[in-house]
């Protein structure tokens, strides 16, 4: 967290908490350098927690956002408007303890950027809070050690507030989490694709479904065609330069009947099959990568994720992550074979939830009927 940073911070919650104080302000501060590591119980003991909290909610936690960013890296996720999604409370304590995991070195100096930068916006007059009062309190706070701290008691009786600190990777895609525990709570089982523009995030996406839930995942790369398939017929086909006859014999025949199955990856480089991949059955299972929702396919998943980015980003993110060469393969074969699979099979009408992907890595989300 920069200088900068954690002066937007500090104005951000001024405007948002009326009537906070100095400590609040260095609460959050310690929350956007440090997270939630100081406060980390094991996932149940956390579950039970979060449970015990929501049935004591007060009305005046109703008004809090579902989302509350605390610097770059965490967020706030407030329980009123959580429990309004639909999502399980085994999930949001999962998100808790993964990001009290999180690597913060470094996050003690960032901190004492922060108070400084607290320091210096009270001085300034730029706070509505006596420069007197925050310099007292942030002498005992640093004489003390820099600890975590609570929200002052004034806080706490205007703003009742009830959250969870997570990292914001986790934050960005609650919608997606939420839809996903709906479908777990009605159904035996999952089955979760993601599809999108290569370079968009799908197998980011993909890891952190299987960071959360421990879902397998099966990635569409390892179905590339074989060489016998490569004829120009095919290739002229929107869609058709996967093996998807062979994905759903090998894998989502056996993924429907709730199935242990093993299936071998082609190898681009040589196009010789790799080592079986073992996958067991699972209450929940991802399919991600490009022509996961071949109109072949599509009519077997529980959940259809689309992710989309910029062409301006994708061609940045493509160069940096495979260099010049394969980037020149990429934009001259095949991100037009994957447009011309979308515009053809019209996957973004046919999709449940549709992600736009940012510069930083955060996924805006549109839900679909």
């Amino acid at each position: 967290m920069t200088a900068q940073e954690a002066r937007a911070l500090i104005a951000q919650q001024c405007g948002r908490w009326p009537g906070l104080t100095a400590q609040d302000l260095v609460k959050a501060l310690y929350q956007a350098a440090l997270g939630c590591g100081h406060f980390a119980p094991d996932e149940a003991r956390a579950a039970a927690m979060l449970r015990e909290e929501a049935v004591r909610l007060s009305a005046k936690a109703a008004d809090a956002p579902l989302v509350e960013p605390i610097g770059p890296r965490f967020c706030r996720v407030h329980l009123a408007p959580y429990e309004k999604t639909g999502a399980s409370p085994d999930t949001l304590a999962r998100l808790f303890v993964l990001s009290a995991g999180a690597d913060v070195s470094g996050g003690h100096a960032a901190l004492e950027d922060g108070l400084c930068a607290l320091e210096a916006m009270a001085d300034a007059g730029e706070l509505p809070l006596d420069a007197e009062d925050v310099r007292a309190y942030l002498a005992a706070y640093r004489a003390a050690g820099c600890p975590s701290v609570h929200h002052s008691e004034a806080f706490r009786a205007r703003h009742a507030p009830a959250y969870r600190v997570v990292e914001r990777r986790f934050a960005d895609c609650l919608p997606l989490l939420s839809r996903i525990d709906r479908l777990l709570a009605q159904r035996p089982r999952v089955l979760v694709a993601i599809d999108g523009m290569s370079a968009s995030g799908k197998s980011t996406l993909a890891a952190l479904l299987h960071e959360v839930y421990g879902a397998p995942v099966v990635h569409m790369d390892d179905f590339f065609l074989q060489p016998h398939q490569r004829t120009p017929e095919r290739y002229a086909a929107p869609g058709e330069n996967v093996d998807h006859e062979r994905f759903a014999q090998e894998v989502l025949t056996p993924l429907l009947r709730g199935e242990a199955f093993a299936y071998r990856p082609l190898l681009c480089r040589t196009f010789a099959f790799g080592e079986p991949v073992r996958v067991e059955p699972s209450r929940l299972t991802v399919v991600e990568g490009s022509y996961s929702l071949h109109p072949a396919l599509a009519g077997a998943y529980d959940l259809r994720v689309l992710l989309r980015i910029s062409p301006q980003m994708q061609s940045g993110r493509i160069l940096a992550r495979n260099g010049e060469a394969m980037h020149r393969r990429f934009m001259e074969q095949w991100v037009p074979l994957e447009n011309a699979y979308f515009e053809a099979t019209g996957i973004d009408a046919r999709c449940d939830l549709r992600g736009c992907t940012a510069q930083d890595g955060s996924v805006s989300w549109e839900e679909l009927p």
